[in-house]
């Protein structure tokens, strides 16, 4: 790409749709969070043919090759590459090989507009009343949110926030949640927990703000002192599917998915709308199967589809990668058909006042997570041993209760067996379902990810329903204290890890 940055969703938009989609896949070297590089933040990834993530047989496969390895080449002599040069230009490396410098956002937006109405978008966007704030976290989203929000829709420069890429990041760590966009965070009224700064003026705030991650694929949602999470957020575009033309065109979406650490709040609404939903092991490529069903495997067509992954990952068809860009127009596409009747000069509605009538209708699924970071190994493993032994393989009938109220229920074993092509999955995460006094339903996951020198991290994901609209206005880390207590102290939490409290609530 001329330039030398492309996000993650560009890449599969020009791998689909460069040429006719001729390109047999593409190489990516992303800034994704993998314990490679000088900074512990490089890794290696490839998209195969239809623009998706590598799959497990072709990753097998290449692993398989590399131990065959005997030698490798490399090229001297040819000329240098200039990724400055102008979009067309070919540098030739050998007889039968050489690059060619491509425009690194033409396909992208042309995938984009097939999904929304961008002319409808550019005179919302320039409504009195209207205002966003993106913050690309100096990652490599922010070009391409200067030329869609800026270039495309006409919005002011004053709309971005760290857009610029820098290779550190500008010592920032680019994950876009309420810890590390705390900028982003106070900017739009909220406190560090996602609840809302009562001392800030609502009416000075920006009406929509959104984050990237380091590599573009991931957003942060919020409005005006309103935290979104991720699975509210996911849900809500489901419901509202009628504002993307993308969906709207074939009478709603043909199937929706959530990795199973989300929250059932997505269940609720497509089993509502009568939509296919699907719980998913956590990996965009279990989304791409299903997104690529007829495409790939002449099976059932799920297109339109829409997805999404509690770590701050939401998407569709357009492409085979989550897209933190498409989520922001997304939203802009909600808020403006919610202000279509609305007139010029009077309040718009808000992203508050959207999630707030949504939870009326479907209830509020409170959600957090809480991360414990670099834990020795042997000890992760001893919390998780726990929970198998005594939950999953034990009997929770003889769990004693205690004074919080909340029953364990059951325990098992998250595995995933695809309806696709029918690979099966296992071990993807221990699930403890929990009972309020008042009938409520909770449950708690952990999951462990790394385990490598730096030692591994504990994700604990949080979530309980309440119907009640009178106590929907708390804050979800409040809200899910007493729940979060009572599933630490059943796992010995402290006792196994030495650890008073998390690293990181999100």
């Amino acid at each position: 790409p001329r330039g030398g940055i492309m996000s993650p969703p560009a890449v599969s938009a020009t791998i689909r749709r460069r040429d006719g989609g001729k390109a047999q896949g593409g190489i990516v070297l992303t800034a994704s969070h993998n314990p490679g590089g000088p900074g512990e933040d490089f890794g290696i990834k490839y998209n195969e043919g239809f623009g998706q993530p590598a799959g497990e047989e072709f990753t097998e496969a290449l692993y398989e090759k590399s131990l065959r390895l005997q030698s490798f080449k490399s090229i001297e002599g040819s000329e240098d590459i200039n990724l400055q040069a102008d979009v067309g230009s070919i540098f030739q490396l050998t007889e039968s090989s050489s690059v060619t410098i491509i425009d690194p956002f033409d396909c992208y937006i042309d995938a984009l507009k097939s999904c929304f109405d961008f002319d409808l978008l550019k005179k919302f966007s320039l409504r009195d009343g209207f205002s966003i704030l993106f913050d690309g976290m100096h990652g490599a989203g922010g070009p391409f949110a200067r030329r869609i929000l800026i270039d495309e829709l006409g919005l002011p420069e004053s709309s971005l926030l760290r857009c610029d890429p820098r290779p550190d990041f500008g010592k920032c760590h680019p994950d876009p949640n309420l810890t590390y966009a705390d900028d982003l965070v106070k900017k739009m009224g909220l406190n560090s927990d996602g609840s809302p700064d009562l001392s800030s003026d609502i009416t000075s705030l920006p009406t929509l703000g959104a984050a990237n991650d380091g590599d573009g694929d991931r957003n942060l949602i919020a409005g005006a002192q309103c935290f979104v999470t991720p699975s509210d957020s996911l849900a809500i575009i489901c419901d509202n599917w009628e504002s993307i033309p993308h969906f709207a065109r074939a009478g709603g979406p043909k199937g929706v998915a959530r990795s199973m650490p989300s929250s059932a709040a997505l269940d609720v609404v497509a089993a509502a709308r009568n939509i296919p939903c699907f719980s998913t092991p956590t990996g965009w490529k279990y989304f791409g199967n299903l997104m690529s069903s007829k495409e790939m495997f002449d099976k059932r067509d799920y297109t339109p589809f829409l997805c999404g992954e509690e770590s701050f990952g939401t998407g569709s068809d357009h492409i085979r990668e989550k897209d933190g860009i498409w989520a922001v127009l997304a939203w802009m596409s909600i808020l403006m058909r919610a202000n279509e009747n609305v007139a010029e000069g009077d309040s718009l509605v808000g992203v508050k006042e959207i999630v707030t009538r949504h939870w009326a209708t479907y209830g509020r699924h409170f959600y957090c997570r809480y991360d414990y970071e670099g834990v020795e190994v042997n000890a992760a493993n001893k919390v998780m041993d726990l929970i198998r032994s005594n939950f999953v393989n034990g009997d929770v009938a003889s769990i004693a209760d205690n004074e919080s109220g909340i029953k364990l229920l059951d325990a098992v074993e998250f595995s995933y067996t695809d309806p696709v092509d029918g690979s099966q999955t296992s071990n993807q995460g221990l699930i403890l379902n929990f009972q309020y006094s008042s009938g409520d339903v909770a449950r708690v996951i952990f999951r462990l990810s790394g385990t490598g020198s730096a030692g591994a991290t504990i994700r604990m994901y949080l979530e309980r329903f309440e119907k009640d609209p009178t106590k929907h206005d708390e804050s979800a880390p409040v809200a899910l204290k007493s729940l979060a207590d009572r599933a630490l102290g059943l796992v010995q939490m402290t006792e196994l890890t030495d650890r008073d409290s998390p690293t990181v609530i999100t």
